[in-house]
């Protein structure tokens, strides 16, 4: 896979991703407004462009929705995750302590970059033990529950997707899961278990899928969307 990046004035930055497994021309959005494009090596640049040029209104939609879901923290605020509550406070400088389940982080200014980038770097890191803690123990459930064998998990920081299966049926999926609710987090797990026996989206993929969701796998694909990047 081979990456170059390209500034469009109406867009903004632009990440063209050559990509031996793609089979046709694919944007997503991120939720930093950022655009992703992944593309066959068979496919010229012209090309590409000329195709993101035709969806540029679609790519600009997407990117207002990303603004309008942002959630911004403010002072004397608490965020319950899975297993802890956050308290946010003002202070005189960057820093938190903990007590049992109760996390309190102090931020010296909520409304410049560097006190929002310390919120998020410390909500990832509470997402990434949450998720070491559950996600795998959740899988192996599930997997269990349903005649599923996989091999390796792995907890990653995605910003590309929910979660992969690989060939060898390691799964790896994103710490962001833990920000959905318990029912989409399941259907996400299902998803890459489902890929351990059938490596593509076709019918007998959602096949499967339906009969271990009941009948819900499609209406569940489409809640975690909302949730999720948007991808064209």
């Amino acid at each position: 896979m081979s990456n170059q990046v390209v500034q469009l004035k109406q867009i903004g930055n632009v990440t063209l991703s050559k990509n031996r497994r793609s089979k046709n021309i694919k944007i997503s959005v991120k939720p930093d407004k950022s655009v992703l494009v992944s593309y066959p090596f068979y496919v010229s640049s012209n090309e590409v462009l000329a195709f993101l040029l035709k969806n540029e209104l679609w790519i600009r939609n997407q990117q207002q929705k990303m603004e309008l879901r942002k959630t911004r923290i403010e002072p004397n605020t608490e965020l319950k995750t899975k297993l802890h509550t956050v308290k946010f406070i003002s202070g005189n400088e960057n820093r938190s302590f903990k007590k049992g389940p109760e996390l309190t982080l102090v931020v010296r200014d909520f409304d410049s970059q560097e006190g929002q980038d310390f919120i998020e770097h410390y909500l990832t890191e509470i997402y990434r033990i949450e998720a070491k803690r559950l996600l795998p123990a959740r899988l192996a459930t599930l997997a269990q529950r349903n005649g599923f064998k996989f091999n390796r998990v792995t907890i990653r920081n995605n910003r590309r997707n929910w979660g992969s299966c690989s060939s060898q049926n390691n799964i790896s999926l994103n710490l962001q899961m833990m920000k959905l609710p318990v029912e989409l987090i399941d259907y996400i797990l299902l998803h890459e278990l489902v890929h351990t026996e059938i490596k593509n989206h076709g019918p007998k993929f959602w096949d499967r899928l339906n009969g271990i969701t009941a009948n819900k796998a499609r209406e569940l694909s489409g809640q975690v969307r909302q949730y999720s990047t948007y991808t064209l």
